[in-house]
Parts: structure tokens; sequence; C-alpha cells
């Protein structure tokens, strides 16, 4: 058994645990990046059976037989269209089942219920395999890190073709980064790409417009690779032209707030007080109004995962997790600045596997 496959096994002997520990014999799995975070399949149909007593199934339809013998060698495959109802009709009278409730509708829950045998019940499970994928394990962090350094190379590609300039609009330049990051190894972005600029920059969420760059415009570039399974995330804010005072101004509160939540986030940090470090910085500077969202996120299969760092975050930082620290002012009609580093959790100072400057460039 390869080195990756003894790792789907630990993830499942971790759930295992868990599910013992409910008095839950089986847990059906239906979200597909759960199926592939225990598993190792990545088509576009699966469940997976997950046992107490530490066995799992695995169903997929015929288009997918090759695959997934060749991704899940370690657990036989059923081959069927229907794959939750078949792994559950196949499940011991007497047993207690539990199914991802977050992620099952009304109707599929009652699908779910018409194929149980007699005597099995249905036990709604929430978040326990989310919890699970909060630490990284050591595969996981290498893939991470191999997508955040080529989305990196990317941008920096960007930027030394002349390709962020005045004259060319947002969308164009978006399409070129996604290019690069293509020729790079990417599967696709992680996200759609934000390239907002100007009076668009105060839009945390603007995507890419027709709008063209003018000189004097601030440009936000917020962006991710999805690379072998994993995402990357990171964000840019560049002056095409030299920018107004006040531009500068909040570019330099927002820097000094990213890089307090950076030194902020270590293991054993509460994630309300990351948060902190980071909103205390911009309010103390009386823009508190202009910072509109959470600090930041985990990532990993998805590219918004636990942990979040936020005024109502919970929890505390462990090695191995995962935080992107993103603060911004958007001030409506003035302009917006992100800065936003991804980072591992280590047992001294976090790793940022998103090297690119901070200081602001001006093109």
């Amino acid at each position: 058994m390869g080195l990756a496959d003894t790792r789907f096994e630990n993830r499942r002997r971790k759930l295992a645990s868990l599910l013992a520990a409910r008095r839950v014999d089986d847990m059906l799995v239906t979200h597909l990046t759960h199926v592939r975070y225990l598993s190792g399949f990545s088509g576009s149909n699966g469940a997976l059976l997950v046992s107490k007593d530490r066995t799992a199934r695995i169903a997929t339809d015929g288009r997918y037989a090759t695959q997934v013998a060749e991704e899940v060698p370690d657990i036989e495959a059923t081959i069927t269209r229907k794959v939750s109802t078949e792994l559950l009709g196949a499940v011991m009278e007497g047993h207690r089942v539990g199914y991802e409730a977050d992620y099952v509708s009304a109707s599929q829950l009652e699908a779910l219920q018409n194929a149980c045998p007699e005597g099995v019940t249905l036990v709604p499970i929430t978040r326990e395999i989310e919890a699970i994928r909060l630490v990284k394990d050591d595969l996981e962090l290498e893939r991470l890190t191999e997508a955040a350094e080529l989305a990196s190379t990317a941008l920096r590609e960007l930027i030394d073709a002349g390709e962020l300039a005045a004259g060319r609009t947002e969308r164009r330049v978006a399409a070129d980064l996604e290019y690069r990051m293509r020729l790079l190894g990417a599967d696709r972005p992680s996200f759609d790409t934000i390239v907002a600029s100007g009076l668009n920059s105060a839009k945390p969420h603007h995507g890419a417009s027709d709008k063209v760059i003018e000189p004097g415009d601030l440009v936000t570039i917020d962006f991710g690779m999805y690379r072998a399974g994993f995402n990357s995330d990171m964000t840019r804010t560049f002056a095409v032209g030299e920018p107004s005072e006040f531009l500068r101004e909040i570019y330099e509160v927002t820097r000094a707030s990213q890089e307090a939540g950076v030194d902020a986030a270590v293991a054993g940090a509460k994630l309300v007080e990351v948060d902190q470090a980071c909103r205390s910085v911009i309010e103390n500077a009386g823009y508190g109004e202009y910072f509109v969202h959470s600090t930041g996120h985990g990532i990993g299969l998805d590219v918004h995962e636990g942990p979040y760092a936020a005024v109502t975050g919970t929890g505390e930082l462990e090695p191995s997790m995962t935080l992107t620290i993103e603060p911004g002012i958007y001030v409506p009609g003035k302009g917006g600045v992100r800065i936003e580093d991804t980072l591992i959790i280590t047992s001294g100072a976090p790793r940022i596997i998103t090297q690119f400057p901070k200081e602001l460039i001006v093109l």
C-alpha cells in the first residue's frame, strides 16, 4: 500500500473512532469532497460507507470503474448508478447509520429512508468529518504548498510581463493570470479571479469586468490555483501609476493589519483573537467601519473551510492547521485594499506559503 493510501486509511480510522464514540455503526459519506478526503476517489458520482470496525465500501457508476480501481486500490468498489442507496441497502439489520445532514436534501433523505433495510436507523451527523479535516497531514500540506507556490509564480510572471497595466481591462488581466496558472499545472482556478481596479476595488467581491485600468488606480487581485485536489488563495493590491495620498494611507494601514494578524496566528491562539489583532489596527486608524468581512479561513480540498478567524470565531489554532489572513479596507467612492496570505500553523511562527512582496508596488 502506497503512502497516500495509508493516509486515507488513517483518516477513515479517525472517523471510525468518532462513530464508535457516538454509538453509530456505519457512516454513509455522500459529499464528494469527503468521499475524496477519505478514499482518494475524485469522480463526480460516488459514495462511501465507513464502519466503526474500520472497514469501508465504496460505490460509483460504470464511467469510473477504471478510475476507482486506480485511485482506491484498497477498497473493493460496487459499480452502480444509485451509489448511496446501494450501499445503504447492504447494511446489517439493527445498525445505526450516520448520514451527512449538512449535505443531504429532504428528497435525498426520503430516498435513503426508503432504501433502509428493516431495523436500520438513520442518524444525522454534522461537522464530524470537517473536524478531522481541520488538522492537515504531511501530504495535504505538501500539495497545498505546491499550489500556493505555483500560483505565486504565475502572479510574478504576470507582473514581470507587464500584463497589469493602464489601458488593459480587468477581464483581460484575469484571463492572462488564469492562463499562466494553467501553464504551470493548474486544473482550474480555485474560484473566479478577482481583478478590481479604481472604484471597483472598494467592492470586496467585485469579480473582473470590462472596466479599463486607468493611471492612479489601485488594483486588487484575489486568485487561487486548484491543483491535484487542493486550492490556493492569495490577494495583493497594486498601484498602476502613482496613487493618491489617501490610497497610500489605506494601503499601509491594511498592510500593518495583515502583518499583525500573521504575527498573532500561532498555535494556541484563539481564532477570535487573531481576528481582533487585524481589526484593532484598522479600527485604531479610523477605518473600522470599512473592514466588512472576517479575517480569514482555512484552506484545503475546499477553498473556504475551517478554521475561521472572525468576530464570532470559536476554537484555537493547532499545528498543521491552515489559515488565511486577509484584512481589507473598502471605502465606497474612493477605493479599497486587501492583502492576503495563506499560512500553515506550526509550533513556532506560522509558515507563509504565498510568497510575494507586500510593500506597495507601483507599476
